[in-house]
């Protein structure tokens, strides 16, 4: 699913719950915040497929006590989708926390199942998602800065060897060709690499 841009319409929320009177207090408590565009889900078949073609804005999943494999499935879910995952469950133990930190859940609530939560639950998952998605995607800059930067170090060292120049001279002949050709240095650079490597 593609990340989602911030508008001002409402946002849609899938209830993922096999009990109606479980879900009915979520429900409420979501439509006393405002929120209306509520779907449930009440089995888990075929449950990635489905939620993909609903495409909602944030997901909450609630579970009695589930078992080992529910969780799991719940957390690849979590895991699949790149959207707020609140999980409210009776019991819990340390291992299961721990499991949906990993999986991405934005909030993990045990024995919290009531109306007037729900609101507040929901505002603390989405902020929390946003922030996590804010920090992976700086981190993912920055993975890809250092990966460029490797690449530009690589091929000004080919051109010092081939070309019998210095350091300088070798970052501005790559920045010339990237100007020239319009890319990015890194690219240049991959090309000079994977020039050297074919003439070995």
């Amino acid at each position: 699913m593609p990340d989602r841009p911030s508008t001002d319409r409402p946002i849609k929320i899938v209830i993922i719950d096999e009990s109606p009177v479980r879900s009915a207090i979520l429900e409420d408590g979501l439509r006393e915040a405002g929120h209306a565009s509520i779907i449930r889900i009440s089995d888990r078949a075929n449950l990635l497929e489905r939620i993909y073609a609903i495409d909602p804005d944030v997901i909450l999943i609630d579970l009695a006590n589930p078992s080992r494999d529910v969780l799991e499935q719940m957390f690849q879910v979590s895991r699949a989708v790149k959207r707020p995952v609140g999980m409210f469950v009776d019991q819990s133990d340390a291992a299961s926390i721990e499991a949906a930190i990993d999986a991405g859940v934005s909030a993990y609530v045990v024995d919290g199942l009531r109306k007037e939560r729900v609101k507040p639950i929901l505002d603390t998952m989405v902020s929390r998602f946003h922030a996590f998605s804010r920090l992976r995607a700086e981190l993912d800059q920055a993975k890809s800065q250092l990966e460029e930067r490797k690449l530009v170090d690589r091929a000004k060292g080919v051109l010092m060897r081939q070309k019998k120049i210095g350091e300088e001279q070798a970052y501005a002949l790559l920045r010339t060709v990237a100007m020239n050709e319009k890319k990015k240095i890194s690219e240049i650079a991959q090309s000079v690499i994977t020039a050297a490597e074919l003439l070995k």
